[in-house]
């Protein structure tokens, strides 16, 4: 997958662009996003088909007003100095002045979890094209059929910013991490089969048979 590049900053340097949605995989697991970006490895399964289903609904660009409140879908978003960018699912502008982005998520809501980190992304994203304060975020949740809500308190901001660094450094290295030492994030994950985490965990066993896959049988002795 090619990765684009900012204009030169004040060092000179090209900044490698981040996409929203690999902050959340990252969160996830670092692994899951490096098979994602590094190597081009997604794979579907009946989760992320829901989500894709869902997503047709709100990923057609357009806007759309209601009351005191214009609703933009699939917006572009990015903030130059992080070197982000991404789209928007759905993105209200209240009479009021706020700025709401809505991250829309097919399965259950976890408070905490990635969406939070993605969803803070994008409000920081919007504040600065704004120039406004954008202090909260929404997280629809297709399984429960409810929004809940996302509020950008400072440790949240600080995670969107530790973890657009960490996917920086995976662009840069192309390392890829290893599977988690507990495997309960695997069990729902759809690219487990591709990950193979159950198999590199036990380092000791993984290479044990990789050296013996290429191990030739000692010669049979011969006999006068």
């Amino acid at each position: 997958m090619s990765t684009p590049t900012r204009p030169p900053g004040e060092s000179g340097q090209p900044q490698l662009q981040v996409a929203l949605s690999w902050l959340e995989h990252y969160t996830y697991c670092p692994r899951q996003c490096a098979l994602i970006v590094l190597e081009d490895a997604f794979t579907d399964d009946t989760a992320t088909t829901r989500g894709t289903l869902l997503h047709q609904r709100v990923d057609i660009p357009g806007n759309k007003g209601r009351g005191t409140v214009r609703t933009l879908h699939a917006l572009p978003v990015w903030h130059d100095d992080l070197g982000l960018t991404g789209t928007c699912d759905t993105v209200e502008l209240h009479d009021n002045g706020t700025v709401l982005p809505v991250e829309h998520k097919s399965g259950r809501y976890h408070p905490g979890g990635p969406a939070d980190v993605q969803a803070a992304a994008q409000a920081i994203c919007l504040q600065q094209m704004f120039q406004r304060p954008v202090p909260r975020a929404a997280v629809y949740s297709a399984a429960d059929r409810r929004r809940h809500t996302v509020t950008i308190i400072p440790e949240l901001h600080q995670r969107v910013l530790t973890t657009t660094r960490a996917v920086r450094e995976l662009l840069t290295t192309r390392q890829l991490p290893p599977p988690p030492p507990d495997n309960r994030p695997c069990r729902r994950c759809s690219m487990a089969a591709t990950c193979i985490p159950t198999v590199l965990t036990r380092t000791r066993h993984y290479h044990h048979a990789l050296n013996n896959l290429y191990t030739l049988p000692d010669e049979e002795p011969t006999h006068p």
